[in-house]
């Protein structure tokens, strides 16, 4: 099938790694341009190599989300790179367990301000180009309980902002979120843990997952993927589960 995203110009935030880096490489093998950014400078360049190998131009940029001037200079260095800007993926994101006012200010920062931060950014530039798609990645804990309590809050905020920008930006930009099932990558948290506790996660997968297995980060990459090209052109204002049967809700 062919998604129509050749030589369109993204940028997916965190895409050094999991998720992130995932989904770049499925732009990559879609003939788009990527820009990705992390904190990490040795994984960013390593991942910039491996989109560069698929014949796509690429941008590693050395990035904290949480931090409103690098946001502004990564989605400012990709346009003038590529000369445009079609889609923005809004992956990094941060987790904390303590119910601290440190600890809800480090998840609010990472996840909903970096998120809101970049979708003010890329607007403009996305309706100067004519359009464009920006997909929030939040997860099901978003829309039901589970997980941090401060994750929990912070990610169903990202799914509420998606559905309101989707409202606010119609018809020329499409918004919508992703909310992942439980995910295990090498350095990820499911992977430490399937390496530390193989039978804890055999039952956990049993009780919780009706598709017998974790998610790869290459599952979640297909559908954002998907729902930033002309294949989903009536899709907008939706958070789509990618979870294997996990959560539990009806909506």
């Amino acid at each position: 099938m062919d998604l129509s995203l050749r030589d369109k110009a993204a940028i997916v935030t965190g895409g050094s790694r999991g998720i992130g880096r995932a989904i770049a490489l499925a732009f990559a093998d879609e003939g788009c341009r990527v820009a990705i950014c992390a904190r990490g400078e040795e994984s960013l360049r390593a991942v910039e190599a491996e989109l560069r190998a698929r014949g796509v131009d690429a941008l590693g940029i050395v990035a904290d989300v949480a931090r409103a001037d690098d946001i502004e200079r990564v989605v400012a260095e990709t346009v003038a790179r590529f000369g445009r800007l079609d889609i923005l993926v809004n992956n990094a994101g941060g987790r904390a367990r303590e119910d601290t006012d440190e600890a809800w200010n480090l998840v609010y920062e990472s996840n909903v301000l970096a998120a809101v931060r970049a979708t003010r950014a890329a607007v403009p530039h996305m309706r100067a180009a004519g359009g464009g798609s920006i997909v929030h990645i939040a997860s099901i804990y978003g829309r039901e309980s589970g997980g941090p309590v401060a994750y929990n809050a912070m990610k169903s905020a990202m799914i509420a902002h998606a559905k309101a920008m989707a409202l606010e930006l119609a018809p020329a930009i499409r918004v919508n979120s992703v909310a992942p099932g439980s995910v295990a990558f090498p350095g990820g948290s499911w992977g430490r843990r399937l390496e530390e506790d193989p039978e804890g996660m055999r039952r956990f997968v049993e009780q919780n997952i009706p598709m017998g297995r974790f998610g790869t980060p290459e599952e979640i990459a297909n559908v954002v993927v998907f729902l930033c090209s002309a294949r989903a052109s009536w899709v907008t204002g939706a958070c789509i589960n990618v979870d294997g049967g996990q959560s539990r809700s009806n909506i």
